[in-house]
């Protein structure tokens, strides 16, 4: 009999590379268009796996009425689980994840967003359209010789900062646990994050959203920057508290944000609102600036990325249907 996967926000991209490396384990996978919530977590009735992405919720509701449907595991095709109720999990639903699916993408796109904003291209490209060949408001700064404030340095910042290091950029970098064989390796510097603050000319966030990091960029930190800062953001929405990002842009304290996460994303990103009234007032005010850039969680979004998702995934719920050891669980 096969084994049964309960798929919740399923796009057209999922589905098609999902049913492609489905095709060595034969799984009947069942596609729901819907994000998992307490009012359809009725839908995961005798599957044995569901899968979920960043914007379903599994909260202790989800989770207990999942387990008395039968469910044997949650498995995550992203790196993040702050959606997910660990401690209600614990002991009675393994929880496993995609720990890197392509740390490139992050890494090239927080890269792209830094230079779109620099140099104004989205400005441009919609002036050419219009026949406005002006080039009055869109001067930028050369990279080279500027200094970037990296926080969080795991993989994607890894690879972030080794490209950089082709700019000609001096970086310094603050992470709670540091890697100082990398550090003297790549000829970066680890600093408080007081200085960070103080030196950089563009803050890019690569950390977790923890207890500790949930609206590290506040209206305190943001006092700390240099005046025309420029910060990128293509880690968890809510390191940053949106309003107080606001604020430092209506002052110019922050010259440019790009941002591909948002604190209240879940019913905006990945739906196409474009017929409708945006009603998030936050949201709509940040959308207004024209030295913002605000995309829907696509950093990840490339053909490689999409596989490796696939493939953890079910190679994960491959290893736990054949009780092999569970090397991608999530283990508080």
């Amino acid at each position: 009999m096969a084994y049964k996967i309960a798929f919740f926000g399923a796009k057209p991209y999922d589905i098609a590379s999902f049913d492609k490396v489905n095709e060595k384990y034969n799984y009947d996978i069942r596609y729901y268009k819907g994000h998992l919530n307490p009012n359809n977590v009725v839908l995961t009735q005798d599957a044995d796996a569901v899968c979920i992405f960043v914007n379903d919720t599994a909260d202790a509701t989800v989770i207990d009425a999942m387990v008395n449907n039968g469910v044997k595991l949650l498995a995550l095709r992203c790196a993040g689980f702050n959606n997910v109720d660990m401690k209600a999990a614990k002991g009675k639903l393994p929880v496993v994840r995609v720990p890197a699916y392509s740390p490139y993408a992050v890494a090239e796109y927080s890269l792209a967003l830094m230079l779109s904003l620099n140099r104004k291209i989205h400005r441009a490209y919609w002036r050419t359209r219009d026949g406005n060949f002006s080039l009055n408001g869109l001067m930028g700064f050369d990279m080279h010789g500027k200094t970037i404030g990296i926080i969080g340095t795991g993989k994607i910042a890894k690879i972030l900062i080794r490209l950089l290091k082709g700019f000609g950029m001096r970086i310094l970098a603050y992470d709670l646990y540091p890697d100082m064989k990398f550090a003297e390796e790549e000829g970066i510097s680890y600093v408080s994050l007081d200085e960070l603050y103080r030196e950089s000319d563009i803050i890019s966030l690569h950390c977790p959203l923890t207890d500790q990091t949930k609206y590290m960029i506040d209206k305190d930190s943001i006092d700390k920057m240099k005046k025309g800062v420029m910060i990128i953001n293509t880690g968890r929405g809510q390191l940053i508290n949106t309003n107080d990002l606001i604020e430092g842009l209506k002052e110019k304290k922050i010259a440019a944000a790009g941002l591909d996460v948002y604190e209240e994303e879940g019913e905006y990103f990945y739906e196409d609102k474009s017929d409708k009234i945006i009603d998030d007032d936050v949201l709509a005010r940040l959308l207004s600036f024209n030295n913002v850039i605000v995309t829907s969680h696509q950093a990840f979004f490339t053909k490689e990325a999409l596989h490796n998702i696939a493939e953890t995934t079910l190679q994960n719920i491959d290893d736990f249907r054949h009780h092999r050891p569970l090397v991608n669980e999530v283990i508080l």
